[in-house]
């Protein structure tokens, strides 16, 4: 295997997809070669963080109800230890009655929380699958066996990485140590599409690390670019590149 085709090995071996001999040959390879090894490094991250977006966490208020109700739920003596009684008094009677309005309302109750917990659930199985989704579209590009790669500082010390696929025509994009954009602002991409820019999505303003699917196809894009935009975005760049990187080539 020659060495630019163990260049090109970088994402299938973040995601653990190569058989054994291409295995051993790229962990030699690694071992003189800083480009791949920071690339390695960058897209191992990136998977991780690609399973973390699928995981459910349970609502934070489903776990203090629980808490709270299990001090209060007395706990039902054997059954052997119980007196049965026929017919009974008024007052038992009467207490009857009143246990069980208690557990109808109580079921009711219940009945309306059970709703909103499946409502919360819905939504966040919802959120799990869109992200899935994305991260096997990720994933794709990530290890397509024509995947090329382009790294470069950005400003204020971050790190860019651009992944390329033109079998699967889009394009990823990594990010590292990036500043958080103004309040009120968000970090927006573009393909350069010899000198027009196309919109190609929003980053997460929160995350300093990023991984972000281009939204759309590559075309005849020959790179890309990134500018600070109002938040939700623009129909074309308002303000000048915070970075501009070439795609690259076969």
């Amino acid at each position: 295997m020659t060495t630019a085709e163990l260049h090109t090995l970088t994402g299938a071996y973040a995601l653990h997809a190569l058989p054994e001999s291409e295995l051993r040959a790229f962990e030699r390879h690694l071992e003189d070669c800083e480009a791949c090894t920071q690339e390695v490094r960058e897209l191992s991250a990136t998977a991780a963080r690609m399973g973390l977006a699928v995981a459910e966490t349970p609502p934070r208020e489903m776990r203090e109800r629980v808490l709270r109700e299990i001090t209060t739920v007395r706990q039902e003596p054997p059954a052997h230890g119980r007196r049965e009684r026929s017919g009974g008094s008024g007052r038992t009677g009467r207490w009857s009655r009143f246990a069980l309005a208690a557990c109808l309302a109580a079921a009711a109750a219940f009945g309306g929380v059970a709703a909103w917990q499946n409502q919360v659930a819905q939504d966040a199985r919802q959120e799990a699958n869109q992200a899935q989704r994305q991260n096997q579209q990720l994933a794709q590009v990530i290890s397509a066996p024509d995947a090329r790669t382009s790294s470069g500082e950005l400003t204020g010390g971050a790190h860019g990485t651009v992944v390329v696929s033109r079998s699967e025509n889009r394009a990823v994009f990594l990010a590292s140590g990036m500043g958080r954009p103004p309040n009120g602002k968000v970090y927006q991409l573009w393909f350069n599409d010899q000198g027009t820019m196309r919109s190609a999505g929003l980053m997460d303003p929160s995350a300093t690390d990023d991984a972000v699917l281009l939204k759309g196809s590559l075309d005849q894009a020959s790179g890309m670019g990134i500018t600070v935009e109002p938040s939700g975005g623009s129909a074309e760049p308002t303000s000048d590149p915070v970075a501009l990187m070439d795609f690259p080539t076969a």
